[in-house]
């Protein structure tokens, strides 16, 4: 019977893991981040300029991929993995020119993308194929991204230094959350309405799916390069369209019993608005900072939270979160998105407004952390 058990190692769910772990995170480096630069004493000197970007795409983001993609893994896997982003995490806060914040951040992506990316291998349409070179893309510019500031790499032309590269891997998390938020809305609706004696016949929509794809695509390079900036704009508010048509096509308005699916799409539109004024502000020559926070503090913000909640509500409860439980950290993230988004190109000069984001911010997910953590002892999930 041991020899047995020791075959076969108990098995734990990684989001279990990574989830809270990127809860807790998001809730604390982004009111810290405002406190470095307001407080005047630099602290923690990993979250100044392009530092907190670096942690809430490199280390929040990353451990929300590791925590969907994984699955169940043996805790020989999970725990040292976790103990690596964990590593890398507080080096980056507390000593992010040392050598150990230089590497390990990218050790950790590249970690990843080893046990992630090959799981995608062996789907036969090029489509379904896109989540691991996806992946492997925003890991890979974690790796240029420490690469570029140990070598102190300005913000050149045709030279990307670290800002242009942070407004990359953010276009590149557009494109991500785009393939796999529609990957988990459209069954989930389509569901929904079939229930309901209703037929769904634009479900994934494979020819929008596929152009955002190339679009997207394209300016996850093109993003990196000012020069472009009238292209990439012009591709983003495509972009933008796209994805408002794909939102329509799934017909939200009749899935209003399901909170859960209503506030994944509230998410997918905010993916719309961030790339419309994404490409607004390329076209028009003004800084990219406000509208890029529309993607990582609305899509990324309520996606993630959303999708952290069903699974950790469908794992433990067998169904989906009630209204109570998404509604209002929808509502808390969309407040925090428009609240930075006003705050401007200069959110100091506007700090009740970049508090309020934060706060709202470090709210939803220290709730989110919180919920995760009490779900995780339900019975049905002990001993499993």
């Amino acid at each position: 019977m041991n020899k047995s058990v020791n075959r076969h190692p108990r098995k734990v769910h990684a989001f279990w893991l990574f989830f809270p772990a990127a809860s807790l995170l998001a809730a604390i480096a982004v009111p810290l981040s405002v406190w470095a630069v307001w407080s005047g004493t630099g602290w923690p000197a990993g979250l100044l300029g392009a530092g907190h970007g670096h942690e809430l795409i490199f280390g929040f983001a990353l451990a929300l991929v590791a925590g969907y993609t994984l699955g169940p893994q043996p805790a020989s896997l999970l725990y040292p993995l976790l103990g690596l982003w964990l590593a890398a995490r507080l080096s980056w806060l507390l000593l992010p020119d040392s050598f150990s914040a230089q590497l390990l951040s990218p050790i950790f992506a590249l970690a990843l993308a080893w046990h992630v990316v090959p799981r995608f291998h062996a789907a036969k349409k090029w489509r379904n194929r896109m989540v691991g070179p996806l992946i492997l893309l925003i890991c890979l510019l974690a790796v240029v991204f420490g690469l570029s500031g140990a070598l102190s790499l300005p913000d050149e032309p045709w030279l990307p230094g670290p800002f242009r590269l942070m407004h990359s891997a953010i276009t590149g998390l557009l494109l991500l959350m785009t393939f796999m938020g529609g990957r988990i809305i459209a069954p989930a609706v389509a569901g929904t309405l079939e229930k309901k004696g209703i037929p769904l016949e634009a479900r994934v929509q494979p020819r929008i799916e596929g152009m955002l794809i190339v679009v997207l695509g394209c300016s996850v390079f093109l993003t990196a390069f000012p020069v472009m900036n009238p292209i990439t704009g012009c591709l983003l508010i495509l972009a933008s369209g796209l994805i408002t048509l794909r939102i329509l096509r799934w017909k939200p308005w009749l899935c209003r019993e399901r909170p859960d699916l209503l506030v994944l799409m509230a998410g997918y539109g905010w993916l719309a608005i961030g790339a419309l004024a994404t490409g607004l502000a390329l076209l028009c020559g003004t800084a990219l900072i406000p509208s890029l926070h529309l993607i990582t503090v609305g899509a990324l913000g309520i996606l993630s939270t959303s999708v952290m909640l069903r699974l950790a509500w469908q794992r433990s409860h067998r169904k989906p979160p009630a209204a109570g439980e998404v509604f209002p950290i929808a509502a808390i993230l969309s407040a925090a998105a428009v609240s930075r988004f006003l705050a401007g190109e200069s959110p100091f000069s506007e700090p009740g407004l970049l508090w309020l984001s934060a706060s709202l911010w470090a709210l939803a997910y220290l709730w989110v952390a919180f919920r995760l953590c009490i779900l995780a002892q339900h019975p049905k999930n002990l001993g499993k």
